[in-house]
């Protein structure tokens, strides 16, 4: 029997991955898929071979007006949200979607019919009574405002650095700088980057630009709260079990132990054949800290020099923390 649109639009096992051109790229998965499927990006670990191209045209206007509620995690990057989106994941039963394609895309390259229909196919359940959470990635955090404006009664975790911290994770190594010079050359104007702008000025820049969209996202999408990724790591038992709370997903402290005490938190969150567990983690951030304490200061004075207050911001973040 061929497959109907109704059909296609209304089950997670037909993911809408990316769009190419005027159409959309939908893969086949299930549980199984999602769950070992790091990211939901090029690196996805379909459920089955074959793909479906559907015209845009077509699926507008096909999704319904009614959606049930979901779940946000939005972040800094190189935070922990992986980390936390996995053992939300292997906690419960909610479909947990990591960093979709298609998402990002329009993160980059912002367009109102194709978000609708990405965010109706992101919402779908395989249980009614649980919600899908989204991981989202950096790019996404340009189109807060429209997501809050079409979502105001989702709930979500903005995953964050202070200052200080996230200057070590994002200047750690020439691979993370390329990636700044990348994101923030694309975002310059929402970020207000001056011209010939350092490293240093380039990811206060960045750090700022989100946690200005993080607040007017708390403001937005009232049932937002923060969580700083130094808490997550230092006490993983507790985040973990407030996210879930958060987002409504019944576990037990048990279950939040065994996740995080297994093999999740004792490996890097990407690579799961990597060990990597807190103690790796400070021991590197302060190996990479070392050398970037003019970088530290030099971003610190932009921030005030530029009217901004850093303090406002961080206490902003820090007021709205899961752990507040």
């Amino acid at each position: 029997m061929a497959m109907t649109l109704a059909d296609l639009v209304s089950s997670p096992d037909n993911y809408l991955h990316s769009f190419e051109g005027d159409e959309a790229l939908f893969v086949p998965m299930d549980r199984a898929a999602y769950r070992r499927s790091i990211f939901l990006d090029a690196r996805i670990s379909p459920a089955g071979d074959g793909a479906m191209r559907v015209p845009l045209a077509m699926l507008a206007g096909g999704c319904g007006d009614s959606q049930p509620a979901m779940g946000w995690i939005f972040h800094v990057a190189h935070c922990g949200s992986t980390l936390l989106a996995r053992a939300l994941e292997g906690l419960s039963d909610a479909l947990v979607l990591k960093e979709p394609a298609a998402l990002r895309q329009l993160g980059f390259a912002p367009d109102d019919v194709a978000l609708d229909l990405v965010l109706a196919m992101l919402a779908r359940r395989y249980d009614p009574d649980v919600a899908t959470v989204v991981k989202a990635n950096v790019p996404v955090n340009f189109l807060l405002p429209d997501i809050a404006a079409r979502r105001p009664q989702d709930k979500a975790i903005a995953l964050y650095w202070n200052l200080s911290d996230y200057l070590t994770a994002i200047l750690r190594s020439d691979n993370h700088r390329q990636w700044l010079r990348g994101i923030t050359d694309h975002f310059a104007a929402e970020i207000a980057l001056p011209s010939g702008a350092s490293d240093a000025i380039r990811a206060a820049a960045l750090w700022r630009g989100q946690a200005e969209r993080f607040l007017a996202l708390a403001q937005a999408m009232p049932r937002t709260a923060t969580l700083d990724a130094a808490l997550l790591f230092a006490e993983p038992a507790r985040a973990v079990a407030l996210a879930a709370a958060h987002f409504g997903l019944p576990v037990s402290p048990a279950e939040v132990g065994r996740v995080v005490n297994g093999p999740l938190f004792a490996t890097y969150s990407k690579r799961p054949d990597v060990a990597f567990d807190n103690a790796d983690r400070l021991a590197r951030a302060k190996a990479d800290s070392s050398g970037l304490g003019q970088e530290v200061v030099a971003a610190r004075s932009w921030i005030a020099q530029d009217g901004q207050s850093l303090q406002s911001l961080t206490d902003g973040l820090s007021g709205r923390d899961l752990f507040a």
